[in-house]
C-alpha cells in the first residue's frame, strides 16, 4: 500500500521527502480554490509566483494578474484571491499570474516532487480518483497561514486522507489525527470551519460567497496540476472512474 502523510505548514516543508511523490498543495482559504474555480471556468492556464513584484511584470507579457496579501487584492493588481470572481467563464480564454499570501509559497517549495497537485474541496473526488491512478506515496502540503497550522487546510487534508484509504495507509500522527477530525466534523464542516481564525478574517471582509463556495465539495470533475513548464493546468478527470 502507498502512503499519505500531512506536512501543517511550508515552514516544516523540509522535514518531508518530496521526491518521488505526489504532493497536493492545499490553501482553502482561498488560493487553491480560486485556482481550481478559475480553471474549471475556461482561464487558460496559471502561472503561480511567491512574490508580488515578478507577478507583477507579467502585465507586460500578456497575462491579466492577480495578487493578494492578508485578505486583500495587492496594490496594482487587477484581481485578488477571490473564488467567484471566476465563475460562470468571467474570464474565460485568459493567462493568469497569481500570487497569494500563502498558497503561491507552498507551490513554490513543493519543487522536487514527482507531481504538484492543487487541492480544493470543489474537486475533491476527481483529486483522489487521479491520484489513486498514479499509485504514489502522497505528502499533502497545507499552506497554513504565514507559516502557522490553520483548520480548513488540515480539515481538507483529513477528508483526502479519509478518501484514499482503500488505497493508501495512513501510518503518522498528523494524517491520523485529521482523518479522525474529519470523521467528526466533515459532516457539519461550514459550521465548525465558522470558528476558524482564517474563516473569521474573511468574515470581517465581508466575502462570505468565497467561503460557502470553498467549502463546497466536488463540483468539478478536474484535477490541476503544476506542468512541466511551472503553469498550473487543469485535466478533466472523472470522480466516478473507480
Amino acid at each position: 500500500m502507498n502512503q499519505v502523510e500531512i506536512c501543517f505548514s511550508p515552514d516544516l516543508i523540509q522535514h518531508y521527502e518530496l521526491e518521488g511523490k505526489t504532493v497536493v498543495v492545499v490553501d482553502i482559504f482561498r488560493a487553491t480554490s480560486t485556482m481550481v474555480a478559475a480553471l474549471a471556468n475556461g482561464v487558460k492556464r496559471i502561472l503561480p509566483f511567491a512574490d508580488l513584484e515578478s507577478c507583477r511584470v507579467m502585465q507586460d507579457h500578456g497575462y491579466r494578474i492577480a495578487g493578494e496579501r492578508n485578505g486583500h487584492t495587492a496594490p496594482g493588481f487587477e484581481l485578488g484571491n477571490s473564488p467567484v470572481a471566476f465563475l460562470n467563464d468571467a474570464y474565460a480564454g485568459i493567462q493568469l499570474a497569481m500570487t497569494t499570501t500563502n498558497g503561491t509559497q507552498a507551490i513554490e517549495k513543493s519543487k522536487g516532487a514527482a507531481e504538484i497537485l492543487i487541492g480544493a474541496f470543489p474537486n475533491l473526488q476527481a483529486t483522489v480518483a487521479y491520484i489513486q491512478a498514479q499509485q504514489k506515496d502522497v505528502l499533502i502540503h497545507c499552506a497554513g497561514w504565514k507559516g502557522r497550522f490553520n483548520l480548513e487546510d488540515s480539515l481538507y487534508a483529513g477528508a483526502l486522507v479519509k478518501s484514499l484509504e482503500s488505497s493508501h495507509s495512513a501510518d503518522e500522527d498528523g494524517a491520523l489525527a485529521m482523518k479522525s477530525l474529519f470523521e467528526r466534523e466533515g459532516h457539519r464542516l461550514k459550521e465548525y470551519l465558522s470558528q476558524a481564525s482564517h474563516a473569521k478574517r474573511l468574515q470581517n471582509h465581508g466575502i462570505e460567497k468565497d467561503i460557502e463556495f470553498c467549502l463546497t465539495f466536488d463540483l468539478y470533475d478536474l484535477v490541476v496540476k503544476v506542468d512541466q513548464n511551472g503553469f498550473l493546468v487543469s485535466i478533466r478527470y472523472s470522480s466516478t472512474k473507480f
